[in-house]
């Protein structure tokens, strides 16, 4: 009986040990924030999210989609803290529900649209300017792009198209993609001869070529709202989009391509 009661009393002592080693670990990952951010800004707000994450000892939850997919989804009770978009569109559209903090809103980024093409192409540089034969470019492929009745890119890349003259006779050659993301896959594969994406996204693969920018005065000014979801203002969630301007965040956000104001 009592090597029994010391096996029993060795048993508790070890597991009180393993308790008090492991709940650190617990209070540490029980402050959480969650951020749906437009895909265009997964790679860079990954990583801003690990810096924030190791700084803070808060846990970093992330969804990349389109604009319009995340605020959609926060629309229908979706458990963001924050939101990013990739245009003003979707960020209003929330405003106008109540479903975003306005007071904590402001403008982080902004991006250029650029044509690409797989790395091996042999297409050089285009001069895209009022006219540009895109048709030809695009010879019996499609370009592709995304959605441009509700993806940001889309959006002004058709904006961009249009006013160069060029959309009517592109129109049925659009390869529509749910996210800029599936568009740059569509060309990284060579299923499509060119797409439309962000400068950002080019950037990140060696699989496609930049061959031409477009004109700035073509689209609306390509910009990255931020804010908080409505009654979802934790001091993790202020924290973490103080810390989207501090300078290592700027550094990242560079690396990757984008502007600032």
């Amino acid at each position: 009986m009592r090597i029994r009661s010391l096996i029993t009393i060795f048993i508790l002592l070890v597991f009180g040990i393993v308790i008090q080693c492991i709940y650190p670990t617990i209070a540490v990952s029980a402050e959480s924030i969650t951020v749906f951010a437009a895909a265009s800004a997964t790679n860079a707000l990954t990583e801003i999210g690990k810096m924030f994450s190791r700084q803070k000892k808060v846990e970093f939850i992330s969804s990349f989609a389109s604009s319009s997919t995340l605020a959609k989804q926060i629309e229908n009770g979706a458990p963001a803290d924050i939101y990013v978009s990739a245009d003003y569109k979707w960020m209003d559209y929330l405003a106008e529900k109540k479903m975003i903090n306005k007071s904590s809103r402001f403008d982080l980024l902004g991006n250029r649209i650029v044509l690409i093409v797989p790395a091996e192409s042999s297409m050089k540089e285009i001069d895209i300017k009022t006219g540009f034969d895109l048709d030809k470019i695009l010879g019996k492929g499609f370009l592709a792009m995304g959605d441009p009745d509700h993806v940001p890119a889309g959006i002004y890349g058709k904006q961009s198209l249009e006013n160069l003259g060029v959309w009517d006779s592109v129109r049925n050659k659009i390869a529509r993609s749910k996210d800029i993301r599936a568009a740059l896959m569509l060309v990284e594969r060579g299923e499509s001869p060119a797409g439309i994406v962000y400068a950002t996204d080019a950037a990140i693969t060696k699989k496609v070529r930049i061959v031409g920018t477009f004109p700035e005065e073509s689209h609306s000014r390509v910009l990255y709202p931020v804010a908080l979801v409505a009654g979802r203002e934790t001091p993790a969630a202020r924290d973490f989009i103080k810390f989207l301007k501090t300078p290592e965040a700027r550094t990242i956000f560079e690396k990757y391509g984008f502007t600032f104001f």
